[in-house]
């Protein structure tokens, strides 16, 4: 792989190697820093690269798993959605608006009881909008258990909002 390959293909992902790192450790330098390293590694492992079927994956799964490193390290129990995915409020009156901001807040607050495979692959398919076969690349799962993952996160997602909606906090 020569450094135009590079700048062509590897570089143009550091958005979404931030935007992963960001959601997993929730602080801007250290998803910054881990953007870092997950070039630097690359760069590194540049003739590998050419071998590789997706770097993509490459470059997500070692982001993924310094960003994994690092919360383990600090022991951040807290996962959020990604406020690049906040849209505006398509809500016409304020209480309108502040329900809308309570369901968004109770979603990151069972997003982040999911166990953390779910978890993954719920932001990875409902807030990234991966494909199965990506995530499974990734995740270094098979589809079928991307699909269960998936299938079991949201039917949870979707058990609390009904206990929740049904009977309050």
């Amino acid at each position: 792989m020569q450094e135009i390959d590079f700048q062509a293909e590897i570089l143009p992902l550091k958005d979404k190697l931030f935007r992963v790192a960001f959601r997993i450790t929730l602080l801007r330098e250290e998803a910054e820093d881990i953007v870092q390293e997950t070039l630097i590694r690359a760069w590194k492992q540049r003739a590998e690269l050419a071998g590789k079927s997706s770097i993509e994956a490459f470059c997500v799964t070692i982001a993924r798993n310094l960003a994994l490193d690092a919360r383990e390290k600090k022991d951040a129990q807290h996962v959020e959605l990604n406020e690049a995915h906040n849209r505006a409020s398509s809500a016409s009156t304020p209480y309108d608006q502040l329900v809308e901001k309570d369901r968004l807040d109770m979603l990151r607050h069972f997003v982040s009881q999911l166990p953390q495979k779910q978890r993954d692959v719920f932001h990875l398919r409902d807030v990234e909008g991966k494909s199965y076969q990506e995530i499974a690349s990734t995740l270094q799962l098979t589809e079928e258990q991307v699909k269960v993952y998936l299938f079991r996160a949201r039917q949870k997602l979707r058990q609390q909002f009904i206990k929740t909606e049904g009977y309050g906090l």
